[in-house]
């Protein structure tokens, strides 16, 4: 078995509770949902929801670039959004960070509620 390896970046947002930006076991990295937290002045960025997916993305490729890996590595994602409404503006700016010929599986859900009151969640699992 592999040993488990805590990844952590200052560049994300350091955890609000008891769990880890993301664990790495062998090749295989875990990361935690990222929400629009400024991981400087760990302050909401709600400005709409491009920006506030925008900042999402930019969390998860700290943590990914922590682990010394890429977009390129997902091999699955997982969005959580308060309104399915917004699916659309918030797939535009995810689909922006991958390349479609090697998008990463994924499953999208409409949820009753996220932590701090954001709209929108990601969680992603990465390979080496």
């Amino acid at each position: 078995m592999n040993a488990k390896k805590i990844i952590f970046t200052e560049k994300a947002p350091a955890p609000i509770g008891p769990y880890s930006q993301a664990v790495l076991i062998g090749t295989t990295l875990y990361t935690s949902g990222q929400i629009a937290l400024n991981p400087v002045t760990m302050e909401l960025v709600l400005d709409d929801i491009e920006t506030e997916t925008k900042q999402v993305m930019e969390n998860m490729k700290a943590v990914l670039n922590a682990a010394d890996m890429a977009f390129e590595n997902v091999v699955k994602t997982t969005i959580f959004i308060m309104d399915m409404g917004d699916f659309a503006r918030i797939n535009s700016v995810y689909g922006s960070y991958f390349d479609e010929k090697i998008a990463p599986a994924r499953e999208t859900v409409q949820v009753a509620g996220l932590p701090k009151g954001v709209n929108v969640e990601i969680s992603m699992v990465a390979v080496k």
